[in-house]
């Protein structure tokens, strides 16, 4: 197994028009590297409100193991463990929501608000790969900082 098998992680978040935008991209720069890169786009709600789209791709292995390493302190780690066949689709992209109101104060939680997708390198290409390689990972997040690539 490679010592961080995923392509990449992507996060994403709707900041809408009663929300400050500050607010909702330090949310979701709970989850990234310092001074890393956030894509606004901006959208309209079907009543013509104002959305905000913000979003990151986390590609470099040093920035895929800062985000596993801040999903490793979910309160309910273990129970994302136990769920990896339901959360890893045959795509083998793992599929996680994760609270805002939470991450706005630092805190890594489940909930609404922010979704994570991550490409979980698997060969041959089958869930059953992505889901062991990705808990492979994952029960080692919180060491992952002085791995080699």
């Amino acid at each position: 197994m490679p010592r961080i098998p995923f392509h990449y992680v992507d996060l994403r978040t709707f900041c809408y028009e009663t929300e400050d935008e500050k607010r909702v991209e330090s949310a979701l720069r709970t989850f990234l590297p310092e001074d890393f890169e956030v894509t606004r786009t901006k959208s309209e709600g079907h009543h013509g409100d104002r959305i905000v789209v913000l979003s990151a791709r986390v590609e470099n292995a040093d920035d895929v193991r800062h985000a596993l390493r801040r999903l490793a302190s979910l309160p309910e780690f273990e129970t994302l463990l136990s769920e990896l066949d339901d959360r890893v689709t045959d795509n083998t992209e793992l599929f996680l929501r994760l609270d805002k109101q939470a991450a706005f104060r630092g805190e890594v939680r489940r909930g609404d608000g922010i979704t994570l997708r991550a490409k979980v390198e698997a060969y041959p290409a089958s869930k059953e790969a992505a889901v062991e390689n990705a808990r492979e990972a994952l029960e080692r997040a919180e060491t992952l900082d002085g791995d080699p690539e």
